[in-house]
C-alpha cells in the first residue's frame, strides 16, 4: 500500500509518499516558523492562507521527489497511490480545513479512499517509520499542545493513561523561553541555552499531581519570579538548565514508572519535545541501565510531518466519506 499523507494540522504544510506504514519514499514540507516569529506564536488565519498557498507546488515537488525512487514520471505517481491520508484533528480548524478539502479533492479525482487520523496517534505512528516496532508499547506524547502518556495495546487499540491537567510541556517551554527573551518556537532555543547551564542551580518545584497526570503551570510561574527577583549569579543558561531538568525529570519519571506497572517493555517518545537532547538522553540510559527498548524517531519526523500521517493511516486509519469534517480537540 502507497499512501499519500497530507499535513496542515498548525504551521507546516507537509505531504510525504510512505509504503506499507514503513517506508518512507519521498517527502515534503515547508515551515512558517519565520513568518510566525514576529507575533510569538502561530496565527491561526495567517496558517490557513500560508497552507492554500503552498498546496499545489509542495505536491508538485513531491512528486518530482518519488518519481525518481519510484521508477516512473512525475506525471504517474499519483496512480501508483493507493489511498489519501489526511489529519482532520486535533489542531487548528482553519489550517486543518485547507488539507483536509485539498485530500477530498484528490481522493474524489483520483476515485482513491481518503483516510483521516487523529495528529496525536500519528505523531506517534511516526516511530513505526524504518523500524519493526509493534505493540504493545507505552508512548509518551510530548508537544506545545499535548503532554499524554498512552498505552497502545495494538495498532487500532490505546487508552490514555495520564496527561497534563494544564500546560502541556512544549508550551511551557515556549513560556519560559519568551520569559529568557529567546524567541519563538522556544523548545530547540530553550534546549541549545541549557547545555551551558547548571541543572543543580535552580530547585524549581514539580507538580504535585497524583498518579500520571502532569502539571506544568506552577513551573512557569516559578521562572518568571526568579527571573523577576534575579540572585546576584542570575545566569539565563542556569535558569534554562533548572527548568528543563524539572520538566524532563518528572516526565521520565512518571513514563518509566507506568512502563513498569503496566508491564510493558517497550517506551515510544513522539511529539516536537521528543527531540530534546537531554530527554533523549534520560530514555537511552535507562534503555542500558533497565533493558527498555526504547523508540524515538529522527528529528525531522518529531516535529509535525505528513510521513507520520500516511504510516498511521496505514496502521489505524478511518476510511471517511467526503462529508468528514474537522475537529480542534478530541
Amino acid at each position: 500500500m502507497l499512501c499519500l499523507g497530507i499535513e496542515t494540522s498548525c504551521d507546516e504544510t507537509a505531504f510525504a509518499l510512505v509504503e506499507s506504514g514503513r517506508r518512507l519514499i519521498a517527502s515534503k514540507l515547508i515551515s512558517q516558523t519565520e513568518v510566525h516569529r514576529a507575533f510569538g506564536g502561530v496565527v491561526p488565519e495567517v496558517a490557513a492562507r500560508r497552507h492554500l498557498e503552498a498546496f499545489n507546488p509542495l505536491l508538485s515537488e513531491l512528486l518530482v521527489e518519488a518519481s525518481s525512487v519510484l521508477a516512473v514520471p512525475a506525471s504517474d505517481v499519483l496512480s501508483a497511490v493507493s489511498a489519501i491520508a489526511c489529519t482532520n484533528g486535533p489542531g487548528l480548524i482553519g489550517t486543518l480545513l485547507v488539507g483536509l478539502a485539498g485530500a477530498k479533492a484528490l481522493a474524489w479525482a483520483l476515485d482513491k479512499p481518503l483516510l483521516t487520523v487523529d495528529h496525536i496517534q500519528a505523531h506517534v505512528c511516526a516511530n513505526y517509520i524504518g523500524t519493526e516496532l509493534e505493540p504493545p508499547f507505552l508512548a509518551l506524547v510530548v508537544s506545545g499542545g499535548h503532554t499524554q502518556i498512552m498505552h497502545f495495546k495494538s495498532y487500532k487499540e490505546f487508552e490514555i493513561v495520564g496527561q497534563t491537567i494544564d500546560d502541556a510541556s512544549g508550551e511551557a517551554y515556549d513560556k519560559v523561553a519568551r520569559i529568557l527573551g529567546l524567541g519563538y518556537p522556544g523548545g530547540p532555543a530553550v534546549d541549545k541555552l541549557a547545555a551551558q547551564g547548571n541543572p543543580q542551580s535552580y530547585n524549581f518545584p514539580e507538580g504535585q499531581v497524583p498518579g500520571y497526570d502532569f502539571s506544568f503551570s506552577g513551573l512557569k510561574t516559578a521562572v518568571m519570579r526568579a527571573v523577576e527577583n534575579p540572585r546576584s549569579d542570575l545566569a539565563a543558561a542556569d535558569v534554562a538548565a533548572s527548568f528543563q531538568d524539572a520538566v524532563n525529570r518528572v516526565l521520565f519519571r512518571k513514563t518509566v514508572q507506568c512502563a513498569k506497572s503496566y508491564g510493558v517493555n517497550q517506551i515510544v517518545l513522539a511529539g516536537g519535545v521528543a527531540a530534546n537532547s537531554d530527554l533523549r538522553s534520560r530514555f537511552e540510559k535507562v534503555a542500558l541501565v533497565e533493558g527498555f527498548k526504547i523508540f524515538r524517531p529522527p528529528i525531522a519526523l518529531c516535529t509535525d510531518n505528513a510521513a507520520m500521517v500516511a504510516s498511521a493511516a496505514f496502521f489505524s486509519g478511518h476510511e471517511a466519506d467526503l462529508s468528514v469534517g474537522a475537529y480542534s480537540r478530541r
